[in-house]
């Protein structure tokens, strides 16, 4: 779809945002408690939550352009 290739070029582009330092030490502190098992499926769950993240922008952006399209009366 055109918007899936918008938002993929554009995607460079787009201001992400980043952790907290209280998060990452957090984060630090706790990854260095863990055994070797269950870092796997910690740094696991974080992928999994990265990816529904990623998920919900592009749809957002897709939302996003719809309605600005619909607004403009280009739709």
């Amino acid at each position: 779809m055109m918007i899936d290739a918008l938002y993929n070029y554009r995607q460079g582009d787009i201001h992400f945002a980043e952790f907290s330092d209280e998060f990452n030490a957090l984060c630090i502190l706790f990854e260095e408690s863990l055994t070797e098992a269950q870092l796997t499926t910690f740094l696991k769950l974080l992928d999994c939550v990265s990816e529904t993240a990623a998920d919900e922008m592009r749809a957002a952006y897709k939302a996003g352009f719809k309605d600005g399209a619909t607004i403009s009366g280009l739709i």
